[in-house]
């Protein structure tokens, strides 16, 4: 399923969020936001320092969504478009055609993050394809993985995993080939 440019996006900034809160935190300082939102594009107003700590506190409810069943998505979702009076338009900026704010552009950068979210979660609840969430395969982590690929092969939710894997898997190898 290729879900549209703008909810892929969107579900890609939220499980970036929803990582962000793990050991290590990586959303601690305002140049982090700032570096988020412009990373995943959001459009609207630029945030402040006093956008930082309501962004970062909606982490729990965007992982939240992530890890749900489908059924169990559907309340959360449903949850959050009416608790921030979210209202579907159709609109067009910069290089991006057509598609759906549900937020306006002057509404705190919290709350467009989670409605955008919600809104991408719709796409992903109607076409069944929460299958593309998933745990991260390290041990030690519990990163959202948001897979996009075709043959569904993502396993980390960041570098950082993928390349505690691989230098795991090189270290196995070299301890092989010694006790060979």
């Amino acid at each position: 399923m290729a879900f549209a440019h703008d909810t892929a996006q969107a579900l890609e900034a939220a499980a970036f969020l929803a990582n962000s809160e793990l050991e290590p935190d990586t959303l601690l300082a305002f140049d982090d936001l700032v570096a988020f939102f412009d990373d995943f594009a959001y459009t609207g107003a630029r945030p402040t320092a006093a956008d930082l700590e309501p962004v970062r506190s909606i982490r729990s409810d965007v992982r939240a969504l992530f890890k749900a069943t489908r059924d169990g998505a559907v309340p959360l979702v449903n949850r959050i478009l009416a608790e921030q009076s979210a209202l579907p338009q159709l609109v067009r900026h910069g290089d991006i055609d057509w598609h759906i704010h549900a937020a306006a552009d002057d509404r705190p950068l919290h709350e467009r993050i989670l409605v955008e979210t919600a809104m991408a979660m719709i796409d992903v609840i109607r076409a069944d394809e929460l299958s593309r969430f998933d745990r991260c395969e390290m041990d030690d982590c519990d990163g959202v993985v948001f897979d996009l690929s075709r043959n569904r092969s993502r396993k980390y939710c960041s570098v950082t995993c993928t390349n505690r894997a691989a230098q795991a898997a090189y270290r196995a190898r070299q301890a092989d080939e010694v006790a060979s």
